[in-house]
């Protein structure tokens, strides 16, 4: 495992600040450990056709990929959950069973988001796999309309899965789930969703997320930060953090092959003199481990610290993007200029920076839309941009860091019209 951690210290506004970012890097050729996912599919009226077809194909995906070791089952709901599958070892006879069901599956009425949800958890924690995590990865295009509904209900349930030790996964398909719930329910998980603007697209962001969860080496990673000569220390990013004393830890959850996680602390200095202690802990084929991470301090103007303050901007464009658009949601259209004209300098400064892991060019298309739409005050909002949106600012805020693909020259963003 690599472990990186890069301090930066620069002028801020209100005096001197120290960003620390912390990065754990699984090695490619680390054996991966086994998976234990329950797969929670939506099966309700809307997924009738080719939406339902395409979610068919990507599990079918998912359960090629197992090997013997590995154990998966299958839950589908419409205006009821049903364990069709239980949690099994993918031998080659379960692995036919198992495609032979998809294979037949129909659509039905309603989504029972939330009973789906705690259904499928129970169902995976029934089962002990050794070495491996238990996890539920949930593809739905519907908003709850059968039991729970509320937001606060999700939130509640995100948090009271993570407790019970499982991660939850979700695909977002098309312009009808919510993403506030998804987001709440993933949240706690430290995972974040992905948006899929229609089922050709699924495929790929299944395989992309599996082969993050077939890739997994270590789970349950936590960073610990033990600052001196600081007036505050902040987790930029959105995983669940916590103050353990005189101390800041915060929990990345699992680390895969080719999917690094990196962790964003940020915090004003209350003294000339400062220093952090880092440390990580993590479970490797079932070994709980902890080690101390050397704090390299690096000049702003290095390839570290433009990388370091890259990442900076980026969580600044997307608590800003964030922001417009609840706006907007508001009808408070001063407030959705104000965050575009923050997210625009975010941007600005992400380029700027140029550092290659972290293009400025994924956010162009993105707050061109935004700045559409807050320049024609429209009443009605594009349901698909605001779900990409927030699926984005997720996978951001989670950091959930997949391979860099090449991407051309920056664009302009800002539009003419």
């Amino acid at each position: 495992m690599k472990q990186t951690a890069w301090a930066v210290e620069r002028d801020a506004e209100h005096g001197r600040e120290v960003l620390l970012l912390v990065t754990l890097e699984a090695d490619a050729d680390a054996p991966r450990a086994p998976v234990a996912i329950n797969l929670a599919l939506d099966r309700s009226a809307s997924m009738r056709g080719v939406p339902l077809l395409a979610a068919v194909q990507a599990a079918q995906a998912l359960v090629d990929r197992a090997s013997p070791r590995d154990y998966l089952g299958l839950l589908t709901f419409d205006a009821e959950p049903e364990q069709v599958l239980p949690m099994r070892a993918m031998e080659p006879g379960a692995k036919a069973a198992f495609l032979k069901v998809l294979s037949r599956l129909e659509s039905g009425e309603g989504t029972a988001l939330h009973e789906a949800v705690e259904r499928a958890t129970e169902a995976v924690r029934r089962v002990l796999v050794p070495g491996a995590r238990p996890q539920v990865l949930m593809l739905t295009d519907g908003e709850p309309s059968v039991g729970s509904s509320q937001l606060p209900d999700f939130k509640t349930l995100g948090t009271r899965v993570a407790e019970s030790g499982v991660s939850l996964h979700a695909l977002g398909l098309g312009r009808h789930y919510l993403p506030e719930i998804l987001e709440a329910l993933t949240g706690p998980s430290g995972t974040g969703f992905v948006h899929v603007d229609d089922p050709e697209g699924l495929p790929m962001a299944v395989g992309q997320l599996g082969a993050e969860l077939f890739g997994e080496v270590v789970s349950d990673a936590r960073v610990h930060v033990l600052p001196s000569g600081f007036a505050d220390l902040r987790c930029r990013h959105r995983y669940p953090a916590r103050v353990e004393g005189d101390s800041m830890s915060a929990a990345l959850g699992a680390v895969s092959q080719a999917f690094p996680r990196r962790v964003l602390f940020s915090g004003q200095l209350g003294a000339a003199e400062w220093n952090l202690g880092v440390s990580t802990s993590y479970t490797e084929h079932g070994d709980t481990r902890r080690i101390t991470v050397p704090v390299t301090r690096v000049l702003p103007e290095s390839e570290q610290g433009r990388y370091v303050r890259a990442v900076s901007a980026e969580l600044e464009l997307a608590a800003a993007e964030s922001a417009a658009w609840k706006a907007l949601g508001r009808r408070h259209q001063e407030a959705a200029e104000r965050a575009l004209e923050s997210a625009d300098m975010a941007l600005y400064r992400l380029a700027r920076l140029g550092a290659p892991e972290l293009s400025a060019q994924r956010h162009v298309e993105r707050l061109a839309d935004l700045r559409r739409f807050v320049e024609r005050r429209a009443n009605q909002l594009p349901a698909l941009v605001m779900r990409r949106a927030h699926s984005e600012v997720s996978r951001i805020t989670m950091s959930r860091v997949g391979p860099a693909a090449p991407v051309p020259a920056l664009l302009p963003w800002k539009t003419e019209e």
